[in-house]
């Protein structure tokens, strides 16, 4: 019996690409990914996104006036319901059937802390129950096995939700050349990192 596969589209928005956290190769990253699904999309089962959407994100923004540390502070980004927070447009978002948001009230960086995006309107969501399905029991419901990781950034929200992947006992790969780094020294650690925890580069 072959192996039931998830594809993880983490973060390819606007403010990591272009924006206020931009990265070197997250255009070009975004475009492969879509040029990516146009001949692989058939391995998966199941294509999913993750997308930083913070509202009040506890300490993650830097204060004004103060300089961002780039490890537990940053630039304000992906505020929930902004341009910045949206996908990228050379990303084609077709064949992506659900979309996990995190960080709204807590800084996040693994998509597995987020939850199963709500299908009604934003004003009506935040009348109600803001957590609902997350992307463990989402992925254990469709008995997914193996997952594959792609996006931005390789070495931060990337690294997060293939470790916490691997973790949650899906068999992990992060496809190297669908990811885009903060900085290539980040990533060389990252990879490092994922290799110990059992995660596969390919």
């Amino acid at each position: 019996m072959s192996p039931r596969r998830a594809l993880v589209i983490v973060d390819v928005q606007k403010d990591f690409v272009d924006g206020s956290l931009g990265t070197a190769r997250g255009a070009e990253v975004a475009a492969a990914i879509s040029s990516f699904l146009s001949s692989d999309a058939n391995k998966y089962a199941h294509i999913v996104g993750t997308l930083d959407w913070h509202v009040d994100p506890a300490g993650h923004f830097v204060a004004a006036g103060e300089q961002p540390d780039y490890s537990e502070t940053w630039p304000v980004h992906c505020v929930a319901g902004t341009e910045g927070a949206t996908t990228y447009p050379a990303l084609d978002t077709s064949a992506i059937e659900a979309w996990f948001r995190k960080g709204e009230f807590t800084p996040a960086y693994s998509g597995f802390e987020g939850h199963l995006a709500p299908a009604f309107a934003e004003a009506d969501w935040l009348k109600v129950e803001r957590k609902t399905i997350g992307l463990e029991q989402w992925l254990q419901d469709r008995k997914i096995s193996h997952v594959d990781v792609v996006g931005i950034a390789t070495d931060f929200c990337v690294k997060a939700t293939a470790l916490d992947s691997q973790s949650a006992g899906f068999h992990t790969t992060v496809i190297e050349q669908l990811c885009a780094p903060v900085s290539d020294e980040g990533a060389q650690e990252a990879f490092a990192e994922l290799r110990a925890a059992g995660v596969l580069i390919s």
